[in-house]
Order: C-alpha cells, then sequence, then structure tokens
C-alpha cells in the first residue's frame, strides 16, 4: 500500500533541501554541465519543474506531455535562465503539485504516465520524490546517493529492480544490499547471478548514475540495464 501522505510529507522536505542548495549557485555555475551527459544544471531545473506541471496533469486525467517532443523543447527552451527565475519556477510549481495533492481525492484510481505507463495515482507522490531525490544528486553541487535516506534508497532499489523483472534482456540477477537487504530482479529464467554492495552503489547502477564497479557479482558478469 502506498502511502501518499507520508509521501508528500518527505517530497517537501525533499524539495526544500534541493531549492536550499540551489539558491547557493550562480548564472555561471546554473549554466555548468550537471551530472547527466548533455544536460546543464540549468536543464536539470527546468525539467523539474516541467515535471512538476506534468504530473499535475496526470492527476487532472489529461496526458503528461503533449508529446516527447514537446517535453524535450520545453526542457531545451528553459534551461538557459539565470538562477533566480529556476529556482522561483521549481519552487512555484512544487506549491502548485503540493496544492493539487491537497484537494486531489481519488488516490486508489489508475492513472496514465508518460509512454503509456499506467500506476496508482497514490504512488505519484514518490515518483515526484524519486525525481527531486535523484535530480538533486544529477546538479552535482555537494548531495550524493549516500546523503540519501535508507527508506528511500530501499524503495528506490526495489521500485528500480521491480521495473527490470520479467525484462528477458536483463540477467536473473538477486540484489544484496550491505546491510542484508535483498531484492530480485531480471529475467524469470537462468541462473541468477547475486550483485553485492552498498545500497547507494545498487541504487546508482539501477537508476543509471554508477556503472556497477563497486559492486560484487557472482555467478557471472554484472547484467546490462537498459536506459530508464
Amino acid at each position: 500500500m502506498n502511502d501518499h501522505v507520508h509521501d508528500l510529507a518527505l517530497l517537501s522536505d525533499a524539495t526544500n533541501r534541493l531549492l536550499t542548495a540551489a539558491a547557493t549557485l550562480d548564472n555561471a555555475a546554473v549554466a555548468e554541465p550537471s551530472r547527466l551527459p548533455g544536460w546543464s544544471r540549468g536543464h536539470v531545473l527546468a525539467h523539474l519543474a516541467r515535471n512538476s506541471d506534468a504530473l499535475q496533469n496526470v492527476l487532472a486525467g489529461r496526458p503528461m506531455y503533449v508529446s516527447g517532443e514537446a517535453r524535450d523543447a520545453d526542457i531545451a527552451r528553459d534551461a538557459p535562465r539565470p538562477l533566480d527565475v529556476q529556482i522561483d519556477d521549481v519552487r512555484t510549481t512544487a506549491e502548485d503539485f503540493a496544492r493539487a495533492a491537497d484537494t486531489y481525492d481519488d488516490w486508489s484510481r489508475t492513472v496514465e504516465l508518460r509512454n503509456g505507463v499506467m500506476d496508482a495515482a497514490s504512488r505519484i507522490p514518490f515518483r515526484r520524490l524519486i525525481e527531486i531525490e535523484l535530480h538533486h544528486v544529477d546538479l552535482g553541487i555537494g548531495y550524493e546517493l549516500e546523503d540519501l535516506s535508507e527508506e528511500f534508497t530501499g524503495r528506490e532499489i526495489a521500485f528500480l529492480a521491480d521495473r527490470f523483472a520479467g525484462n528477458a534482456a536483463v540477467t536473473a540477477a538477486t540484489l544484496t544490499a550491505a546491510d542484508g537487504r535483498q531484492w530480485t530482479t531480471g529475467r524469470k529464467d537462468g541462473d541468477a547471478v547475486t550483485v553485492t554492495g552498498a545500497s547507494a552503489d545498487l541504487l546508482g547502477w539501477l537508476a543509471g548514475r554508477r556503472d556497477g564497479g563497486a559492486l560484487t557479482v557472482t555467478g557471472g558478469d554484472l547484467p546490462v540495464l537498459p536506459p530508464l
């Protein structure tokens, strides 16, 4: 069961952390590359604002984005803006999402996201939390995967492991964190490999933020994951 009230509280805290950290930048730093290939920090901040708009569309029963091309064009358009405009946009759209969530009354409904993905409405706040937490790391301003809470890290590993579960192109794998938590992913047939490491390294690999070099693999090679 997804607890949207709990996740909305986590989202508020995470958004405030990101805004506080971003406010220490300047216009030159916003224009510098982020950790995402081809994206500046401005692209990351613009994406966060437009993603908030998009998730409000989802809650309202509208298409998440008009199209993939329109999504990319909006991010490219907004990426060069100065820092104060970027921060105001992220803050304002976050407040808009919070208000929309506060008045939403059908959390048991199934909603449609990008590319036809279906999910429970009650998981939308967690999906937004993922965007805020991982893209805070992507800004490259001192917030690392190791700084994420154990609760978030475990839930996001489970979320991504489930995303790749049953994928015939991904070797069956048992993922084991240093604290003993385990998840399974990949195809259902064939011998499974065991992938062990710190939870931050497992998350980084699953989320495409780390190459998996810090992980230990037994029973075969590290599975190759499709792009998110």
